[in-house]
């Protein structure tokens, strides 16, 4: 049986990494990630002085 490459492995976890931080600079740096709403959702619930309904919180939790 060969021996793992112990060393190509890192290396990979590293280069994916590396990728990884490089794609959340660049939608970072671009402005409006993904996260961002868009305009054909309805965000009517988290508006600025609406109560949330509060059938949403169990009873005896704050």
């Amino acid at each position: 049986m060969a021996t793992p490459n112990y060393s190509y492995e890192k290396r990979q976890r590293e280069l994916a990494k590396k990728k990884k931080k490089e794609e959340k600079a660049q939608r970072k740096a671009s402005g409006a990630g993904s996260d961002a709403p868009s305009d054909d959702v309805d965000n009517t619930a988290g508006t600025v002085g609406e109560a949330a309904p509060a059938e949403d919180k169990a009873p005896g939790q704050a």
